[in-house]
């Protein structure tokens, strides 16, 4: 394995030298603090700023101390296109349970399908033990693309997970598989009882809310409701307030069209189907998200910050209506995967163009 060079601030590591950011509030400090990266798709913080970072070819990571480390104890992963090992989530109770979560492509009869695991991080955190699959969608699909694949705990305490329509559209209109939606679960993978189509004939019990194309961001506002953004088609990306039950549309309605040119559904509109808050035309091929919560970037507190994988940047959202009114763009922000807030309050993301972990900080 490369090795990486790691650099943690908060452990006294010096640090790569920073670039100065121009933004609304001034000018920011972006810092490369994890370089050497493998088609980064998601990081967390563990209690005490350690961090876990995964790769899409099936690593995950351990970084601290200025030294990283791979994580054994991983489950076969379907490496293939889009898939592949994806998002990470260290629970609010890990200093007592040691419990992460992760979502991955898992091998089945037929192809893949977006699956949740969770494991014990032993504590010499170089090793998962007690791995148990909580959810998987079936049937598999043989593309290897549209896997969706982010996870948040809710402040309801169960977690919500996305999945693609798989390349297969009119997928995401049948309750009857969980491809194009938001699932909602228990932390051992049961089934809430008070989750929408718990007793719909022939649904999906795990479903909140479908009607999505390839959800790759998902976060809690201030008020613990959950929006994801999404991939449109050629235009459509979407940002989304999801609603319990909720209908959001594709492949019916989109504001995007097909890549050969051709329209999509029926228009931009129809009755009992959700607008999007935001929508981008040109697309901007949007993953990872995060609403900003903390002190160290006051003015931004409760925006929408979004990662372009197109555009090489990152979207800032805010207002009523929801519209982008920032784009913060620089050379690290090349096809940026995630982007979450610290424990600090700095903003975090990685950069697949530039194999890189970032943090940003005011100046």
């Amino acid at each position: 394995m490369t090795r990486l060079a790691v650099c943690l601030l908060a452990l006294g590591v010096t640090a790569i030298p920073a670039h100065a950011l121009e933004t609304s509030v001034g000018n920011v400090t972006v810092t490369k603090m994890v370089d050497g990266l493998d088609e980064p798709w998601a990081l967390d913080f563990l209690p005490g700023g350690e961090m876990l970072i995964s790769e899409r070819d099936g690593r995950l990571l351990h970084i601290a101390d200025g030294q990283s480390r791979a994580i054994k104890g991983l489950p076969e992963i379907a490496v293939r296109g889009q898939g592949g090992l994806l998002d990470l989530l260290v629970p609010r109770d890990f200093a007592q349970s040691r419990e992460i979560y992760f979502t991955y492509s898992k091998p089945q009869s037929g192809g893949a399908g977006t699956a949740i695991a969770r494991a014990r991080l032993d504590p010499g955190a170089d090793r998962l033990s007690d791995l148990s699959v909580i959810f998987e969608m079936v049937p598999g699909s043989t593309g290897g693309r549209h896997f969706g694949s982010r996870l948040v705990e809710g402040r309801d305490g169960y977690f919500y997970a996305t999945t693609g329509d798989r390349g297969d559209r009119p997928s995401a209109q049948d309750l009857g598989r969980e491809n194009g939606s938001v699932i909602r679960i228990a932390r051992d993978g049961a089934v809430p009882s008070d989750n929408p189509f718990v007793d719909t004939p022939g649904a999906q019990p795990e479903i909140w809310s479908y009607g999505h194309r390839n959800p790759q961001g998902a976060a809690l506002d201030g008020s613990g409701a959950l929006w994801l953004v999404e991939h449109g088609a050629r235009g459509g990306d979407e940002v989304n307030r999801v609603e319990k039950g909720a209908n959001y549309g594709w492949p019916v309605i989109s504001y995007g069209r097909h890549y050969s040119g051709a329209k999509i559904g029926e228009g931009t509109q129809k009755e009992g189907m959700k607008q999007p808050a935001h929508y981008w035309d040109p697309s901007i091929a949007p993953s990872g998200m995060m609403i900003y919560q903390g002190d160290m970037f006051p003015d931004w507190r409760g925006d929408i910050f979004v990662g372009s994988l197109k555009f090489d940047m990152i979207s800032r959202l805010d207002g009523s209506p929801l519209r982008e009114v920032e784009r913060l763009e620089s050379s690290e922000t090349s096809r940026v995967r995630d982007i979450i807030e610290g424990p600090d309050g700095a903003i975090w993301f990685l950069s697949v163009g530039q194999g890189a972990a970032y943090r940003i900080t005011p100046n």
